[in-house]
């Protein structure tokens, strides 16, 4: 559709490669193992939709999480004379997103991503109980070994959707007065999710 994808990680770590002066203030922070401030991914993003391919919108990916994060959006944007124009829910039953996010194996250096069940790669060979052999997940294009994120597990999940239902969706309470908010069924094939995205974005103009 022709609207950057703008994810909170890339852009901080371009930012950092840049040397620019948020990237500067966020490289300090992380050497010094801190977690990077809500003014800090602000001024990255106030910076990055300045460029001109985001003259006509942006999609924001990773930020806000917090409904604080999602006032301090609001208020960057006034002074930009913008505002969100759309907020897209993809709904996932708690149970479903148990089995997606533990079958997950991503390649570190691309960000590819693979999936046991949805998308395993090529090389992967199972155990008797059915289960992936670790060693044998590469990726690919570089045969490079694959890894699980620390936090896609079991016991990780818990704590991550504990934290999307008590910080995150009250961000969805925060925007529908503005009616803004548009619901997806994202518990079904990817044809399905795409065009429920498609007529949520068209739909009253916004």
């Amino acid at each position: 559709m022709g609207i950057p994808q703008l994810s909170t990680g890339d852009m901080l770590r371009a930012a950092v490669a840049a040397k620019s002066e948020v990237g500067l203030k966020a490289a300090a922070v992380m050497k010094a193992g801190g977690l990077v401030s809500d003014d800090i991914v602000i001024g990255i993003i106030r910076d990055r939709i300045r460029e001109p391919d985001c003259k006509v919108g942006f999609i924001l990916d990773g930020f806000p999480r917090t409904l604080v994060q999602a006032q301090e959006l609001d208020k960057m944007l006034a002074e930009e004379g913008a505002c969100v124009t759309k907020v897209v829910e993809l709904q996932v039953p708690d149970e479903v997103l148990e089995e997606r996010i533990c079958g997950r194996w991503i390649h570190k250096k691309s960000g590819r991503s693979y999936h046991v069940k949805y998308a395993p790669p090529k090389s992967m060979k199972k155990d008797g109980s059915g289960n992936p052999i670790p060693e044998s997940m590469k990726d690919d294009e570089t045969g490079e070994a694959l890894m699980q994120r620390p936090d896609d597990t079991a016991s990780a999940l818990v704590k991550r959707l504990k934290g999307y239902h008590g910080e995150t969706v009250p961000i969805l309470d925060h925007y529908k007065p503005h009616g803004v908010v548009s619901e997806v069924n994202a518990n079904q094939g990817m044809d399905g999710v795409w065009s429920e995205v498609l007529v949520s974005l068209k739909r009253g103009g916004k």
